[in-house]
């Protein structure tokens, strides 16, 4: 799809409903549930192999809030710049919001995210994605608070490779699949989104503890790991999944995973880690974790920090805006979720001395105390 135009229809008809999608007696526009937080989006990252760009794009919709919106993110150095817009949800086929936009070439395999040159910000990306591991579903995430469902969500994850052109602040990157990596995922589903509810009984948030998600690249496997950990050891999530290159090697299961992370003193933030899978088949592996580069992910791009700009929040028919922040200059608005462009490296298993690339993602939601955080404080105690 390409410059996709909506035909003229009747009601809540739209293109899709010419499709055999159905999954209820309801087109295609209409969730089969009225929560407010159903929402269907696409996440992506590609980074440089020496960490010196990092791009973060998005774009969601949220049907029962008749809200569309979409962002990329460029980190380069210190410098974050993000566009974002967000317009009144129609077609749903439609994946475009102002200069920003997704295209499915080839399901499951190959993508093409674009914001066109704007007048809001000096970013403008056209790149093209091809998966390197066939799509994973990954497990179903599932979350009640107080007789509330909070997180009923569905995801696929795949890592792979991207080419195309990246310019941010005067500066182009000429992507190649032999340097710039990635991954994507698709969720769908309910999460908490748009404007802040009245919190009543349910005032502990959204997630608590330890968020820790990390799918790393190599030659020949990836493997994608996913913990949601509570302050007493409880994990409420929790993936470790080894996925061939070759679509024709079944996915195996790593176990439980470990970690074992260092925060740098006196923040909430991972300055190394050591990811670890006893039980994998083929002997135990530990995966050392390097960061390269931060991108703050919470700032400008709707995750939830800023009350003005939230996934799924009304602006208006179309609203498009260019955000710019400087680390050094900011530093003390550097809160929250975290992406990381990470290099892995395998010490044990069959893939022993692997080195790898790829998102290193962290979230301490209060009280940590395994490694000394209590409530909001970023000073371990």
């Amino acid at each position: 799809m390409t410059d996709f135009v909506a035909p003229r229809a009747h009601g809540s008809l739209s293109s899709w409903d010419d499709y055999p999608v159905h999954q209820a007696a309801e087109t295609v526009r209409h969730a089969t549930t009225s929560d407010r937080n159903f929402y269907d989006r696409y996440y992506f990252n590609c980074h440089a192999d020496d960490g010196s760009a990092f791009l973060i794009f998005g774009l969601g919709q949220y049907p029962n809030l008749a809200v569309q919106d979409a962002f990329v993110c460029v980190v380069s150095g210190d410098d974050h710049r993000v566009v974002r817009a967000s317009r009144e949800l129609g077609d749903r086929m439609d994946t475009s919001v102002g200069p920003l936009r997704v295209e499915v070439i080839r399901p499951l395999h190959e993508l093409r995210i674009v914001c066109e040159p704007n007048e809001h910000s000096d970013v403008s990306v056209d790149l093209r994605w091809v998966g390197s591991i066939p799509a994973f579903e990954e497990p179903r995430q599932y979350v009640r608070r107080h007789g509330r469902t909070l997180f009923d969500s569905m995801r696929l994850a795949q890592t792979g490779r991207w080419s195309g052109t990246i310019r941010s602040g005067g500066t182009t990157f000429d992507v190649t699949p032999d340097r710039w990596w990635g991954t994507r995922d698709r969720s769908w589903g309910i999460r908490p989104v748009g404007e802040e509810e009245p919190a009543g009984i349910r005032t502990e948030g959204q997630m608590t503890g330890m968020w820790n998600y990390a799918p790393m690249q190599f030659e020949d496997h990836s493997i994608l790991y996913i913990l949601n950990e509570h302050d007493d050891g409880h994990r409420e999530h929790e993936e470790a999944v080894r996925i061939w290159n070759d679509p024709d090697r079944e996915p195996e299961w790593l176990g439980r995973p470990e970690h074992d992370a260092v925060i740098t003193p006196g923040t909430r933030r991972i300055e190394s880690s050591t990811l670890s899978f006893p039980d994998a088949p083929g002997g135990a592996i530990d995966v050392a974790v390097e960061p390269l580069m931060d991108c703050w992910l919470m700032l400008g791009t709707g995750y939830g920090i800023e009350a003005d700009w939230r996934h799924g929040m009304y602006q208006g028919p179309l609203v498009v805006q260019g955000v710019e922040i400087d680390y050094r200059r900011d530093a003390d608005r550097l809160f929250g979720l975290v992406d990381q462009v990470a290099r892995f490296t395998q010490t044990g298993g069959v893939a022993d001395g692997a080195v790898g690339s790829g998102l290193h993602e962290f979230f301490f939601i209060g009280d940590y105390p395994r490694y000394g955080l209590r409530g909001w404080d970023p000073r371990p105690t």
